[in-house]
């Protein structure tokens, strides 16, 4: 069977794993490409990996079009010109228990499980290891979470976006907190040279976590927490956050590629090439998909 696509997306992960061979096999049908992956190297490595290909078809090629990079990237340059300098950006996603996960996601999140990566803090690149690194976090709408470190592509790519922040942090936060430290345990264990492929029973994993639906709640969300000297030349920090009601959490990943796949379509985007995800959508062009799916947004700003 012959295939002539105009647009190839690809969401089969986990990507942390993977190969190009889609995006490979994209080019050579001279198609379009967008992925979801938030497979750190996988993102990172993708234009150089893909460039060529992509100029030579004459098409352009996005991965990441997830909640990162692609909506933090685009929250992140909403805010940026209320300061004067940027030093601080510090992300949060805390899904609601009864959200639908997927072995994939689970087998995502666990491949980095008590391995280490490398992050900004305070202007140097320090160790940090997935899924520890735990703190206490007060999260609008949703309360006080523990949240655990976790490896996705912002911590290679905003540090050479946004020039002189000095810290770059990501971590998750769910609902309960003897997850986090069934978490933290594996990791350890892992970190201290325990062979524990968990990523290989993500299904079955999923299956016991799903024992706590009954007792969770259906509302998830996201925060992205910005700090530096304001405009006004003060110490600032300025809070961006999402709630997502009725299960509807897990959509948030999927709306920078329906955005992107709309704006192809109307010949909107003109760029030919390969990218990650960041330039190609503002926080407006999110709205829509949030009224869609009645999430509510805010923006808090305090001294920092």
């Amino acid at each position: 069977m012959s295939l002539s696509p105009d647009l190839v997306i690809h969401c089969a992960g986990p990507f942390q794993n993977q190969d190009y061979r889609v995006a490979e096999a994209a080019a050579s049908m001279r198609a379009n490409y967008i992925d979801l992956s938030d497979g750190r190297t996988f993102v990172t490595k993708f234009a150089d990996a893909m460039g060529t290909a992509a100029h030579d078809a004459g098409v352009l090629m996005i991965s990441g079009a997830s909640s990162v990079p692609a909506l933090s990237s685009a929250v992140i340059d909403a805010l940026l010109p209320r300061f004067g300098r940027l030093e601080e950006i510090r992300m949060f996603i805390a899904p609601g228990q009864r959200a639908q996960r997927g072995a994939a996601t689970l087998a995502g999140v666990f491949s980095y499980a008590g391995r280490p990566m490398k992050w900004l803090r305070g202007g140097v690149w320090q160790d940090a290891w997935g899924w520890q690194e735990l703190v206490r976090i007060d999260l609008p709408d949703l309360g006080w979470r523990w949240a655990a470190a976790c490896d996705i592509p912002d911590l290679d790519l905003l540090p050479v976006r946004y020039h002189g922040v000095r810290t770059v942090e990501f971590r998750a936060a769910l609902e309960f907190g003897i997850q986090h430290f069934a978490l933290w345990v594996t990791g350890s264990l892992r970190r201290s040279g325990v062979p524990l492929p968990i990523e290989r029973m993500a299904s079955k994993i999923d299956r016991v976590a799903s024992l706590l639906n009954c007792f969770g709640g259906e509302r998830g969300g996201m925060l992205v927490s910005l700090a530096g000297i304001g405009t006004n030349a003060l110490k600032t920090r300025i809070d961006w956050h999402i709630t997502a009601d009725r299960n509807h959490g897990p959509e948030i990943p999927c709306m920078a590629a329906i955005l992107l796949a709309r704006k192809m379509a109307k010949g909107e985007l003109a760029a030919r090439g390969a990218f990650p995800c960041m330039d190609f959508l503002s926080l407006a062009d999110f709205e829509s998909e949030f009224a869609r799916w009645y999430m509510r947004t805010g923006i808090r700003e305090t001294p920092w």
